[in-house]
């Protein structure tokens, strides 16, 4: 049997996805492309890995071996890299890390900066996810850190805390929710949203709203949180963004801004991983930085 890295990234990506469709994603191919290799793999192999049915696809007892020793090979290249970056200056590291929509968009980008400078030779792999989705993916050795919140099952995972991550609903200054100091999340279903386009904290959002057997209004979806507050603040919608957020953008955007009072809104995100011994040294490091300021 031969196969490739890329052939078992995109095995590993399709089933930590469930899916050939967001496992060709992940691996950056089309999905004819993901599809054709696929398919080699089993012809090559002679054997079915993978168990194709309505709501995706699961390995087959074969496809559970292969995506073991893919996984072991993955992190012995990765370990590899690491240990041939005390001889070669030139040979960069890469550390892949998911994180949920807060944690990319207000917290991440000032945690990173001073490690990244202070580390020219490694890259930061960022991807955006739901905290179930990165727990899962941290188990299955998929990335090496996660930033989720703590109320997702982690049995296994090794947390450490990060930050509060407080959702809140941001308003006009004239809408009638601006008097109000708190409000839960099933009294603002008759509202029309301002949502976030493509984000993982708009999927919580709609997951929480079907709870309550709803669907949000969405007027219009964008791809910031300065653009949801600023189009709440003029009266187009009400939005829900991070509370750091909505105090950085208050003043400018003009808006109010109300508490959620559902235990859900306020979450503690932690740092994550699956196993901090078998880290590359500049995953360790990243890992411990990333936690130095909450201990």
């Amino acid at each position: 049997m031969r196969f490739d890295l890329t052939d078992l990234r995109l095995f590993l990506a399709v089933i930590d996805a469930g899916s050939i469709t967001r496992g060709a994603a992940e691996a950056g191919l089309s999905l004819p492309s993901a599809s054709e290799r696929l398919r080699d793999m089993e012809a090559v192999g002679e054997v079915l890995l993978l168990q194709r049915g309505r709501r995706g696809v699961t390995p087959t007892e074969a496809g559970a071996t292969l995506a073991h020793h893919a996984r072991a090979i993955l992190h012995q290249m990765a370990r590899m890299r690491d240990e041939l970056g005390h001889y070669a200056s030139g040979l960069r590291a890469s550390i892949r890390v998911f994180a949920n929509t807060a944690a990319i968009t207000e917290l991440l980008p000032a945690r990173l900066a001073p490690w990244m400078a202070a580390h020219p030779q490694a890259d930061v792999e960022l991807k955006e996810r739901q905290s179930i989705e990165i727990s899962r993916s941290i188990a299955a050795g998929f990335a090496e850190i996660g930033i989720l919140s703590s109320a997702v099952e982690t049995d296994g995972l090794i947390l450490r805390p990060f930050a509060i991550d407080r959702l809140v609903v941001v308003t006009s200054r004239e809408h009638p929710l601006a008097a109000v100091a708190e409000v839960r999340f099933a009294d603002l279903l008759d509202q029309h949203f301002i949502g976030l386009a493509g984000g993982a904290l708009q999927d919580h959002l709609d997951v929480q709203a079907a709870r309550l057997g709803a669907k949000l209004k969405v007027r219009v979806a964008l791809r910031s949180f300065a653009g949801i507050c600023r189009m709440a603040g003029e009266g187009a919608g009400i939005g829900i963004v991070p509370e750091s957020a909505a105090r950085r953008l208050k003043r400018s955007a003009h808006i109010a801004v109300v508490r959620l009072q559902d235990k859900w809104a306020t979450r503690r995100l932690s740092v994550c991983v699956r196993d901090e011994a078998a880290l590359t040294s500049p995953a360790r490091s990243l890992f411990e930085h990333l936690t130095a300021r909450a201990r």
